[in-house]
């Protein structure tokens, strides 16, 4: 498959690495654009691509995962033997231009061929997620690479809480990079049409709205649409849903709850009841009020946040 380099990274700033990733879909982008992100929804890298809203700084995270790829580049050399070519080239897909790669790396597959290389890093909170694949968002990114690039294979090599080391070979999906191209595709319509794509039920989302309207205006009041009738029935359905599933799970819980009795463990199988004693120490904010209220008021910090609620109408 033909790429443009679309420009050398050597020696970019973070700034103009960011203006050049506004021409098109990055890897890190794809699983943003599938709605699977668990920090940055789609509208959100909508605004950010058609210069509305700034993109977020890398995190102490990110930075990091930066500065320890090479780190990880030459462990993955010593333990496997295959060396890496480290690039820095911003990539862009000929038939699909809007589909860019950042690659950490090329590397030789034996069968295969060239092939990517990505060098990653994860807490030790995160092990899990690599125990026996790798993260969604990264199967997204590297299919995402592969679909620029032609190549039929990624390693991806990761650092896991600093002392534990692992290495995949991930082979090319032709469905899921179908799927990736169209999704792509049509979110760069949006960008391309300057029309925002839908908003989803994501915590990503629900998380941007919040920052994005972080106030109100006191007493202020519109009228809605009445594209709103539909979403209040979807709303007020969910709330019944969402109320007999509780229930239910509530009553499982409450009757094993009186099997387990005194006791803090049960097994079924290869399942787990655990229903155990803790202790925990809380301030007693209401005494402290009443006794020391200076103190109490020199200490106490006011939290603003919008709370959302539906009413019928009185």
């Amino acid at each position: 498959m033909a790429v443009n380099v679309l420009a050398a990274t050597d020696g970019m700033s973070y700034a103009e690495w960011l203006e050049q990733r506004k021409k098109g879909i990055g890897g890190s982008d794809a699983s943003v654009v599938c709605g699977i992100n668990r920090y940055k929804s789609p509208v959100e890298l909508w605004m950010e691509k058609t210069n509305r809203i700034a993109a977020k700084e890398a995190g102490e995270a990110a930075y990091w995962g930066t500065q320890l790829e090479a780190l990880v580049r030459a462990e993955f050399t010593k333990r496997t033997g295959i060396e890496v070519t480290h690039t820095m080239q911003l990539l862009q897909s000929v038939e699909h231009p809007f589909m860019l790669a950042n690659l950490d790396g090329v590397c030789e597959h034996p069968e295969l061929g060239p092939c990517i290389f990505e060098a990653k890093t994860a807490s030790a909170y995160k092990a899990g997620e690599w125990e026996n694949s790798i993260p969604d968002e990264y199967q997204l990114q590297i299919q995402h690479y592969m679909a620029v690039t032609g190549y039929r294979g990624t390693y991806i090599a990761v650092l896991i809480g600093g002392n534990t080391f692992k290495w995949r070979f991930i082979p090319r999906d032709e469905g899921l990079i179908a799927m990736l191209i169209q999704l792509e595709s049509d979110f760069w319509q949006h960008v391309e049409s300057v029309t925002p794509p839908p908003l989803d039920g994501s915590e990503a989302t629900a998380r941007f709205l919040a920052e994005r309207f972080p106030r109100s205006v006191p007493q202020s009041q519109i009228a809605l649409p009445d594209s709103a009738a539909d979403l209040l029935r979807q709303y007020d359905t969910a709330c019944e849903h969402l109320a007999a599933v509780q229930e239910e799970k509530l009553e499982a819980e409450n009757l094993l709850k009186q099997m387990l009795g005194e006791h803090e463990i049960g097994t079924l199988g290869n399942r787990t009841v655990t229903w155990k004693q803790f202790s925990q120490e809380r301030l007693d904010s209401k005494t402290l009020k009443a006794e020391h209220p200076a103190l109490c008021k020199k200490y106490t910090n006011q939290v603003s946040y919008r709370r959302f609620t539906i009413h019928a109408a009185s």
